[in-house]
């Protein structure tokens, strides 16, 4: 398997160390998967279940009943 070596700062390394162990990974194989989740992007799990969950009246569209205040248009 090929290998690949990177320089980056200490405390990079040691989020990089924290964010391994809490995913039980070694710090390679957390590092494949990082680079693999930004290369291949893709919605987060379960997604699609947040639509609908938020009940907020700012989340409404106003409806816009005439366009009478538009900037006039020159036809084609």
């Amino acid at each position: 398997m090929p290998q690949l070596s990177i320089y980056i700062d200490e405390q990079t390394l040691k989020q990089i160390e924290i964010a391994a162990k809490i995913e039980h990974l070694s710090i390679s194989k957390y590092a494949v998967k990082k680079l693999n989740e930004s290369m291949h992007s893709k919605w987060p799990e379960h997604y699609e279940e947040l639509y609908g969950s938020i009940k907020d009246n700012t989340f409404n569209v106003e409806r816009i009943d005439s366009f009478k205040n538009d900037a006039p248009r020159e036809e084609l």
